[in-house]
């Protein structure tokens, strides 16, 4: 409870809220017989309709919500990853996707740029669950790109056949994942029950499914201490999914996260589950459901494998400050103006959280897979790391 001390404590109307959810939870948890998986918890605490923390109406985004990510950071970020969207496109069809948009500034910025080099999407659709962030985009669109709205569109689920480039900035840390618990070689489940009323930890066996799953990793956990990790089991399918739609192009995964060599390391002993919140960071899972962002950092060796197996090409694994430069970001700093005006150094400024390698240049990664594209792709022509998977 010691990082609890050091956050500031929500308001009355926000903690109304998420006792609502909590109450919804102890349901849930009774009528599973005192016992779900944390996946289960994690869906219902950023999902369920106008209580969890995605479909509620609490701001998220920005300086005034619980985290900031790239597209807010600066428009650059937005103008080069056009490039590679722009040849994707070219290599399919004038199409795009995103999950998960925002605030609506990536897309703003996405448009802007593909309409500046003459490759705007005939249609630019996003897929979106939050009924309060599609009325956000909207606003941003119409206030950013009005001549060029109209041209965009929500969807409430995945096309059943598509052709073109899909981006998905931020989607797989926010997908619910299931703990796992390693004592001397021994693995369990770490879900979530119930005691005197109130959220707490508690373990089962491994069910089949999750069972397969450990046996499959490439690394043995075998040690006296206790190691905490997690799955996930919804990127998988989730990529299955895509792999039965999409018919020609691309999908860009862009997150945070490690190849499975990286993510089981000895010293990552207490898993990567990490919320947000008021934009600190902290491990209190359970507490103040709703009103956190719960993520789990993305083990890329296991969704290029599902995508994969789903019948994906895997086309390049990089780093988010690799990718960026590859796709001329540098170039796009340089037109903002003399290197020793106010403008370009606002730029600079912001560009080195992006591509510096104690910022998001080296944590973040970018991974592409798809089908029919038979040319290799610019964000990936230099500093590729399929081969670390």
């Amino acid at each position: 409870m010691k990082e609890l001390n050091q956050l500031p404590l929500p308001g009355a109307d926000a903690q109304a809220h998420s006792d609502a959810l909590l109450a919804q939870l102890r349901h849930s948890i009774t009528a599973a017989d005192g016992w779900i998986s944390f996946a289960r918890y994690m869906e219902e605490a950023l999902y369920t309709p106008g209580l969890g923390y995605y479909s509620g109406g609490s701001r998220k985004f920005g300086a005034d919500g619980d985290f900031i990510t790239a597209p807010e950071i600066s428009p650059l970020y937005g103008s080069a990853l056009a490039a590679q969207v722009a040849q994707v496109m070219s290599l399919s069809a004038r199409q795009l996707i995103e999950v998960g948009a925002g605030t609506g500034a990536l897309a703003a910025d996405l448009l802007t740029a593909l309409e500046a080099s003459d490759m705007l999407p005939e249609r630019y659709d996003i897929l979106e669950l939050s009924g309060e962030l599609r009325e956000r985009q909207a606003q941003t669109l119409q206030a950013r790109v009005p001549h060029l709205a109209a041209r965009v569109r929500w969807l409430d689920a995945l096309p059943a056949s598509f052709e073109g480039c899909i981006v998905a900035n931020e989607v797989l840390d926010v997908m619910p994942v299931h703990c796992l618990v390693w004592r001397n070689g021994e693995c369990h489940e770490r879900g979530v029950s119930l005691s005197d009323g109130q959220l707490v930890w508690a373990e089962r066996e491994l069910d089949a499914r999750l069972a397969t799953a450990v046996q499959a990793l490439p690394v043995r956990i075998d040690g006296p201490d206790e190691y905490a990790s997690e799955i996930c089991l919804a990127s998988r399918a989730w990529l299955a999914e895509w792999a039965r739609s999409l018919q020609r192009g691309a999908l860009l995964l862009i997150d945070y996260g490690y190849p499975q060599a990286e993510y089981y390391l000895p010293a990552r002993s207490t898993g990567t589950l990490q919320c947000y919140y008021r934009h600190r960071a902290h491990t209190e899972l359970l507490q103040w459901p709703g009103l956190n962002d719960i993520t789990a950092f993305v083990d890329f060796t296991a969704s290029a494998e599902a995508a994969y197996d789903a019948g994906l090409d895997v086309l390049g694994y990089t780093t988010q400050a690799s990718f960026l430069v590859n796709c001329g970001v540098l170039q796009l700093l340089e037109k903002r103006g003399p290197s020793d005006g106010a403008d370009y150094l606002r730029a600079a400024r912001a560009l080195q959280r992006l591509i510096g390698p104690h910022e998001m240049g080296e944590l973040f990664k970018v991974l592409a897979v798809g089908k029919g594209i038979g040319e290799p792709l610019l964000g990936f022509t230099r500093g590729d790391r399929t081969h670390a998977l």
